[in-house]
């Protein structure tokens, strides 16, 4: 275990005073193809999305990013639903209705009040940017996972919030991962929302 381990955190490359590993550059990619995919709503995105989580729980967990390490295996439950959920056809987004997303909204706020000063007294990096990235993404990936459009918007939000904490961390692969997602999620916000307009598409 210790030679695996010391093998997948062996540095790839150094620019600039950057160590890039290839636990790091192996993630990286499978994090875009899963992205990527999960725009066009088939159904293979949530494999890929596995395979990523995985390895950046092994990441994070080196780095102190606590919640986004605890975070990928949500992920991974979240890819085992969304996999059995979205079925063969792939994903048929819908949209939630107003007093849905207030309930959302407000149960947001509380658990990331209340998520916070767990992380500050575990000692983990960057407290209060990781829960509010914590709680956002397990929204999001629920809204995914039930086929839901407003999952984009709040990934939008909450990968521009990572995209930060990563690049003041001075994991700079990893925050410029985060800033291809906010751009991908613009692209998945704009083609859910076209389907996701039909009125017979507006959920509870």
């Amino acid at each position: 275990m210790h030679s695996i381990n010391h093998a997948v955190m062996t540095v790839m490359l150094t620019a600039w005073g950057y160590q890039l590993t290839y636990l790091e550059f192996v993630a990286f990619v499978t994090s875009v193809v899963g992205v990527a995919y999960g725009i066009f709503g088939p159904r293979v995105t949530w494999p890929w999305w596995n395979i990523s989580s995985l390895l950046y729980a092994g990441l994070f967990f080196e780095q102190k990013y606590y919640a986004s390490a605890i975070l990928q295996f949500v992920f991974v439950a979240g890819g085992i639903w969304g996999w059995f959920g979205w079925g063969p056809k792939g994903a048929k987004p819908a949209k939630l209705k107003l007093r849905t997303n207030i309930i959302w909204m407000i149960g947001y706020l509380i658990a990331w009040f209340s998520l916070y000063p767990l992380l500050k007294y575990w000692g983990a990096a960057a407290s209060l940017t990781d829960a509010f990235g914590f709680v956002g993404s397990c929204i999001a990936q629920v809204l995914m996972c039930v086929e839901r459009y407003e999952a984009w918007p709040l990934w939008f939000v909450v990968d521009g919030v990572y995209t930060y904490q990563f690049w003041h961390g001075k994991s700079y692969l990893t925050s410029i991962l985060y800033f291809i997602f906010v751009l991908l999620a613009i692209g998945g916000w704009k083609r859910w929302l076209r389907v996701a307009n039909l009125p017979e598409n507006v959920m509870k």
